[in-house]
Protein backbone atom coordinates (compact mmCIF):
# COMPACT_ATOMS: atom_id res chain seq x y z
CA UNK A 1 0.00 0.00 0.00
CA UNK A 2 1.36 3.42 -0.93
CA UNK A 3 2.04 6.07 1.68
CA UNK A 4 -0.36 8.35 -0.18
CA UNK A 5 -3.11 5.80 0.31
CA UNK A 6 -2.16 5.21 3.93
CA UNK A 7 -2.54 8.92 4.64
CA UNK A 8 -5.99 8.83 3.07
CA UNK A 9 -7.18 5.45 4.32
CA UNK A 10 -8.21 6.41 7.83
CA UNK A 11 -10.33 9.29 6.60
CA UNK A 12 -11.63 7.50 3.51
CA UNK A 13 -13.00 4.73 5.71
CA UNK A 14 -15.12 7.37 7.39
CA UNK A 15 -17.45 7.38 4.42
CA UNK A 16 -18.60 3.84 5.19
CA UNK A 17 -17.47 2.47 8.56
CA UNK A 18 -19.75 2.52 11.54
CA UNK A 19 -22.49 4.40 9.71
CA UNK A 20 -26.09 3.31 9.49
CA UNK A 21 -28.81 4.52 7.16
CA UNK A 22 -29.97 6.88 9.90
CA UNK A 23 -26.63 8.66 9.74
CA UNK A 24 -27.11 9.82 6.16
CA UNK A 25 -28.86 12.99 7.39
CA UNK A 26 -30.66 13.08 4.06
CA UNK A 27 -33.69 14.77 5.57
CA UNK A 28 -31.75 17.64 7.19
CA UNK A 29 -32.52 21.06 5.72
CA UNK A 30 -29.57 22.33 3.69
CA UNK A 31 -29.04 25.46 5.77
CA UNK A 32 -28.57 23.49 8.99
CA UNK A 33 -27.13 20.16 7.93
CA UNK A 34 -24.22 20.51 10.36
CA UNK A 35 -26.16 22.23 13.13
CA UNK A 36 -27.52 19.03 14.64
CA UNK A 37 -24.02 17.58 14.82
CA UNK A 38 -23.12 19.93 17.68
CA UNK A 39 -20.15 21.65 16.18
CA UNK A 40 -18.27 23.70 18.83
CA UNK A 41 -18.73 27.48 18.46
CA UNK A 42 -15.04 27.96 17.72
CA UNK A 43 -15.25 26.00 14.49
CA UNK A 44 -18.16 25.70 12.10
CA UNK A 45 -17.54 23.97 8.78
CA UNK A 46 -18.76 25.28 5.47
CA UNK A 47 -22.00 23.93 4.03
CA UNK A 48 -22.27 20.43 2.63
CA UNK A 49 -22.78 21.90 -0.83
CA UNK A 50 -19.51 23.80 -0.50
CA UNK A 51 -17.61 20.54 0.05
CA UNK A 52 -19.47 18.86 -2.80
CA UNK A 53 -18.43 21.72 -5.09
CA UNK A 54 -14.78 21.73 -4.01
CA UNK A 55 -14.35 17.93 -4.04
CA UNK A 56 -16.02 15.05 -5.81
CA UNK A 57 -17.58 13.67 -2.64
CA UNK A 58 -21.34 13.30 -2.58
CA UNK A 59 -23.53 15.00 0.02
CA UNK A 60 -24.07 11.68 1.75
CA UNK A 61 -20.33 10.97 1.87
CA UNK A 62 -19.57 14.41 3.30
CA UNK A 63 -22.09 13.98 6.10
CA UNK A 64 -20.81 10.52 6.93
CA UNK A 65 -17.20 11.70 6.89
CA UNK A 66 -18.10 14.56 9.21
CA UNK A 67 -19.89 12.32 11.71
CA UNK A 68 -16.85 10.08 11.93
CA UNK A 69 -14.46 13.03 11.96
CA UNK A 70 -16.28 14.32 15.05
CA UNK A 71 -15.91 10.88 16.63
CA UNK A 72 -12.15 11.06 16.17
CA UNK A 73 -11.93 14.81 16.81
CA UNK A 74 -14.73 15.88 19.19
CA UNK A 75 -13.63 19.52 19.18
CA UNK A 76 -13.92 19.71 15.39
CA UNK A 77 -10.20 20.48 15.24
CA UNK A 78 -7.16 18.25 15.26
CA UNK A 79 -3.67 19.04 16.49
CA UNK A 80 -0.52 17.29 15.38
CA UNK A 81 -0.27 14.92 18.35
CA UNK A 82 -3.76 13.59 17.69
CA UNK A 83 -3.07 13.35 13.97
CA UNK A 84 0.10 11.37 14.69
CA UNK A 85 -1.85 8.99 16.91
CA UNK A 86 -4.42 8.29 14.20
CA UNK A 87 -1.72 7.94 11.55
CA UNK A 88 0.31 5.49 13.67
CA UNK A 89 -2.51 2.94 13.60
CA UNK A 90 -1.58 1.98 10.06
CA UNK A 91 1.99 0.96 10.77
CA UNK A 92 3.56 -1.84 12.82
CA UNK A 93 4.21 -1.07 16.45
CA UNK A 94 7.60 0.51 16.80
CA UNK A 95 7.63 2.06 13.31
CA UNK A 96 9.21 5.49 13.34
CA UNK A 97 6.30 7.57 12.08
CA UNK A 98 6.98 10.79 13.95
CA UNK A 99 8.91 12.79 11.36
CA UNK A 100 6.94 11.75 8.31
CA UNK A 101 3.63 12.30 10.09
CA UNK A 102 4.88 15.79 10.96
CA UNK A 103 5.59 16.53 7.31
CA UNK A 104 2.20 15.19 6.20
CA UNK A 105 0.43 17.23 8.88
CA UNK A 106 2.33 20.34 7.79
CA UNK A 107 1.35 19.76 4.15
CA UNK A 108 -2.33 19.72 5.15
CA UNK A 109 -2.00 22.66 7.53
CA UNK A 110 -2.41 25.42 4.96
CA UNK A 111 -2.66 28.14 7.61
CA UNK A 112 0.53 26.85 9.28
CA UNK A 113 -1.11 27.34 12.68
CA UNK A 114 -0.66 23.81 14.02
CA UNK A 115 -4.34 22.92 13.69
CA UNK A 116 -6.35 21.08 11.04
CA UNK A 117 -10.07 21.58 10.66
CA UNK A 118 -12.66 19.57 8.78
CA UNK A 119 -12.06 21.46 5.54
CA UNK A 120 -8.31 20.73 5.67
CA UNK A 121 -9.01 17.05 6.19
CA UNK A 122 -11.69 16.73 3.50
CA UNK A 123 -9.59 18.54 0.90
CA UNK A 124 -6.55 16.43 1.80
CA UNK A 125 -8.57 13.23 1.77
CA UNK A 126 -10.00 14.00 -1.65
CA UNK A 127 -6.58 14.78 -3.11
CA UNK A 128 -4.85 11.72 -1.71
CA UNK A 129 -7.58 9.16 -2.24
CA UNK A 130 -9.36 10.29 -5.40
CA UNK A 131 -7.46 13.23 -6.84
CA UNK A 132 -5.90 13.27 -10.29
CA UNK A 133 -2.21 12.64 -10.88
CA UNK A 134 -1.68 16.41 -11.08
CA UNK A 135 -3.53 16.88 -7.77
CA UNK A 136 -1.30 14.33 -6.08
CA UNK A 137 1.84 15.82 -7.58
CA UNK A 138 0.86 19.27 -6.29
CA UNK A 139 0.42 17.76 -2.83
CA UNK A 140 3.78 15.99 -3.11
CA UNK A 141 5.47 19.29 -3.94
CA UNK A 142 3.88 20.84 -0.84
CA UNK A 143 5.11 17.90 1.23
CA UNK A 144 8.71 18.47 0.11
CA UNK A 145 8.56 22.26 0.29
CA UNK A 146 9.01 22.22 4.06
CA UNK A 147 9.41 25.95 4.56
CA UNK A 148 6.66 26.89 2.13
CA UNK A 149 8.83 29.18 0.02
CA UNK A 150 7.68 27.71 -3.29
CA UNK A 151 10.80 25.69 -4.02
CA UNK A 152 12.50 22.51 -2.83
CA UNK A 153 16.13 22.53 -1.80
CA UNK A 154 18.33 19.44 -1.54
CA UNK A 155 18.16 19.47 2.26
CA UNK A 156 14.36 19.46 2.23
CA UNK A 157 14.26 16.54 -0.18
CA UNK A 158 16.81 14.66 1.94
CA UNK A 159 14.81 15.20 5.12
CA UNK A 160 11.57 13.92 3.59
CA UNK A 161 13.15 10.92 1.88
CA UNK A 162 14.94 10.06 5.13
CA UNK A 163 11.63 10.23 6.99
CA UNK A 164 10.04 7.90 4.42
CA UNK A 165 12.90 5.45 4.74
CA UNK A 166 12.71 5.53 8.54
CA UNK A 167 8.98 4.90 8.31
CA UNK A 168 8.94 2.18 5.67
CA UNK A 169 12.35 0.56 6.22
CA UNK A 170 12.88 -2.38 3.91
CA UNK A 171 9.42 -1.77 2.41
CA UNK A 172 10.51 1.62 1.04
CA UNK A 173 10.43 0.44 -2.57
CA UNK A 174 10.36 1.95 -5.11
CA UNK A 175 12.22 4.61 -3.13
CA UNK A 176 15.24 2.64 -2.01
CA UNK A 177 16.23 -0.76 -3.23
CA UNK A 178 19.25 -2.79 -4.25
CA UNK A 179 21.41 -1.03 -1.68
CA UNK A 180 20.61 2.50 -2.82
CA UNK A 181 21.31 5.03 -0.09
CA UNK A 182 19.16 8.02 0.78
CA UNK A 183 21.91 10.36 -0.41
CA UNK A 184 22.24 8.57 -3.75
CA UNK A 185 18.49 8.55 -4.27
CA UNK A 186 18.21 12.26 -3.48
CA UNK A 187 21.15 13.10 -5.74
CA UNK A 188 19.58 11.25 -8.65
CA UNK A 189 16.11 12.77 -8.29
CA UNK A 190 17.34 16.27 -7.47
CA UNK A 191 19.64 16.40 -10.48
CA UNK A 192 16.77 15.28 -12.71
CA UNK A 193 14.47 17.97 -11.33
CA UNK A 194 16.84 20.94 -11.07
CA UNK A 195 16.53 21.76 -14.75
CA UNK A 196 18.25 25.16 -14.63
CA UNK A 197 20.91 24.00 -12.18
CA UNK A 198 20.29 26.79 -9.68
CA UNK A 199 20.35 24.49 -6.65
CA UNK A 200 16.60 24.47 -6.01
CA UNK A 201 13.57 22.82 -7.64
CA UNK A 202 10.71 25.14 -8.51
CA UNK A 203 7.11 23.99 -8.79
CA UNK A 204 7.28 24.21 -12.59
CA UNK A 205 10.49 22.15 -12.68
CA UNK A 206 8.95 19.60 -10.34
CA UNK A 207 5.81 19.20 -12.47
CA UNK A 208 7.70 19.16 -15.77
CA UNK A 209 10.13 16.50 -14.57
CA UNK A 210 7.38 14.31 -13.18
CA UNK A 211 5.29 14.58 -16.34
CA UNK A 212 8.29 13.62 -18.48
CA UNK A 213 9.46 10.74 -16.29
CA UNK A 214 6.93 8.04 -15.48
CA UNK A 215 9.18 6.44 -12.88
CA UNK A 216 9.58 9.65 -10.89
CA UNK A 217 5.86 10.37 -11.16
CA UNK A 218 5.07 6.87 -9.89
CA UNK A 219 7.48 7.31 -7.00
CA UNK A 220 6.04 10.69 -6.03
CA UNK A 221 2.37 9.67 -6.06
CA UNK A 222 3.01 6.28 -4.45
CA UNK A 223 4.53 7.86 -1.34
Amino acid sequence: MSLCNIVALRWDKMSSNGVTEDDDFADYPFHSEFDDLETPPRYRPESVQYFCRTTGFTESEIKKIYRNFKTECPTGLIKEDAFRGIYSQFFPQGANISQYAHYVFQSLDHERNGILNFEDMVQGLWTLSRGSVDDKLRWAFTLYDLDGDGQICRDEMTRVVTAIYELMGKFAEPWLKDGTTVAAHVDFVFQKMDLNRDGVVSFDEFMETCKNDENITRAMISM
